[in-house]
């Protein structure tokens, strides 16, 4: 089981608050600076040595690591799940594997440890501090998707107390939120009896637009979820302008806001960028450790601006093994070596070493864009730190000489040992086919190159087919690709269930 934790205030860390983020500066480092780990490394944003011997040596551990990246094949692109750690975090982890979390009499240390997290995530999302009366809250939990869950329950317990207190009806709660949602928030709507209302996409617009949710609003809403990095095109909603919109019109509706990726990659490349805890509505917020956290599989955190948003019929109070604790989990038992991993990584890299691997992923994907888009590609997502470290891209719709699609050029490059999948877009969109580039912490500039160089070559190859092999080959493709669409383990029962986005409308729901 995993237990609350509070977020110390200012008056008891018992000294200043460290030097805020903002004002550190995000230059790249130094030409000598090796400091951070191996992707926040200078190197890591710069092309691996082809022509000639490089001036000046090359820490062993960069070296190694560049150099096994060049060599590995199968190279997986579709997720932004952590898939590198250092040798001391797997050591650590592994250490660790036998460690039931629920048993904190047993375990008192470790329980410590997820206090620490939760203390140093609420203050990354500026959680208020000042105010000794009161305390933001977290808890660490397995993955995002049960922090959507705690999260969701959290809105409807509150919303439902309101309307008992009024004497009003309170049997049909609803959630505003995006069409593009991750498949979780779905789950959590029809697992707990909530009605969703959905903003659709456009094929101009990837994203919610804080107008059109507003309007959606009513006195059965129980919250509005906004996304820190679209799963499609890894884009940030405008969480401030849905805040301002809310307070503007006089609407007691909160925010969740679903920082599954970008909760670990805003505050570090654009730290002025509003959408967290600084924004009065803004009641909850979920992350994923185990993506841009930079830790294994599963582990995520929930925070909540304070005690008013968790209501207390909640959380329940157990005596376990002799230890008083406070719980509000879908789960009981648990490993503990996620969470210590996370410790690991926020003490070991700090702020700047977050700092350089977020922005080198940064720098990365904005050099595929550029790339992708010198082929004649439209790149959809957003660049310069306007959204995560994703490649969304898709083929002009105009050109009626191509008889390629972006489905076969993703088969193409399977067959070079990338797995670059293609989708279509959310509901109302999903005309637009696009396909998805993940640049995580192990994908390298020079790994880059190596994707840029056969994607020419997949180009080149389906250019060079007339219309009638290319029919040809679509047909294999679809025969022939990997497992898509043929899985034979489901139960029948529940083969083409009608009642999510997918069976309404054949939602894509990109991997994240």
């Amino acid at each position: 089981m995993v237990h609350l934790a509070k977020i110390k205030n200012d008056s008891e860390v018992g000294k200043p608050p460290a030097k805020e983020f903002s004002e550190l500066s995000l230059e790249a480092p130094g030409d000598d600076d090796f400091s951070t780990s191996v992707y926040g490394s200078k190197f890591a944003a710069e092309d691996l040595p082809s022509h000639e011997m490089p001036e000046k040596e090359m820490p062993k551990e960069v070296a190694y690591r560049m150099i096994k990246d060049d060599l590995s094949l199968d190279v997986w692109l579709a997720s932004s799940r952590h898939t590198w750690s250092e040798d001391e975090a797997e050591k650590l982890m592994t250490e660790a594997f036998s460690k039931n979390f629920i048993d904190y009499e047993e375990y008192p240390q470790t329980a410590e440890i997820q206090n620490r997290c939760i203390n140093m995530i609420a203050r990354l999302f500026n959680a208020p501090t000042h105010d000794d009366s009161e305390h933001a809250i977290g808890t660490s939990t397995v993955g995002s998707s049960e922090a959507i869950m705690l999260g969701t329950l959290a809105m409807k317990k509150r919303w439902q107390n309101k309307r008992k207190a009024k004497g009003e009806d309170w049997h049909h709660p609803n959630i505003v939120m995006n069409a593009a949602v991750q498949v979780c928030w779905e789950k959590a709507a029809r697992y707990f009896d909530i009605e969703e209302k959905y903003v659709f996409c456009t094929e101009d617009r990837y994203v919610m637009d804080p107008e059109e949710a507003v309007k959606l609003i009513d006195e059965n809403t129980i919250g509005i979820c906004a996304l820190l990095g679209s799963t499609y095109t890894g884009e940030y909603e405008d969480v401030k302008r849905l805040n301002d919109l809310l307070v503007e019109k006089n609407i007691d509706c909160p925010i969740h806001v679903d920082a599954a990726s970008g909760g670990f990659v805003a505050p570090f490349v654009d730290p002025d960028l509003q959408w967290d805890f600084r924004l009065e509505k803004v009641v909850s917020i979920n992350v994923s450790g185990h993506k841009y956290g930079l830790v294994y599989p599963g582990v995520g955190w929930a925070i909540w601006r304070s005690a008013e948003f968790l209501p207390t019929e909640l959380v329940f109070n157990i005596n376990y093994l002799g230890a008083d604790q406070a719980s509000f989990t879908l789960n009981f038992s648990k490993g503990a070596s996620q969470v210590i991993g996370q410790y690991y990584q926020m003490i070991r890299l700090g702020k700047r070493g977050y700092r350089s691997i977020m922005l080198n992923l940064t720098r990365t994907a904005d050099y595929l864009s550029a790339q992708l888009k010198s082929l004649g590609f439209i790149i959809m997502s957003k660049g310069a730190g306007k959204g995560l470290p994703v490649v969304a891209f898709r083929l002009s719709q105009t050109n009626e000489d191509v008889f390629y699609d972006e489905f076969t050029i993703a088969h193409q490059l399977r067959e070079r040992g990338w797995i670059v999948p293609a989708y279509t877009m959310a509901p109302h969109s999903e005309k637009l086919k696009l396909m998805r580039i993940v640049v995580r912490e192990d994908f390298s500039r020079n790994r880059c190159d190596s994707l840029v160089a056969d994607i020419k070559q997949a180009l080149k190859t389906l250019e060079e087919m007339d219309k009638k092999t290319m029919e040809i080959y679509e047909n294999h493709v679809k025969k022939n690709t990997s497992t898509v669409g043929k899985a034979t383990h489901n139960h029948p029962k529940y083969r083409r269930e009608k009642h999510s986005l997918q069976g309404k409308h054949g939602k894509t729901h990109a991997v994240c």
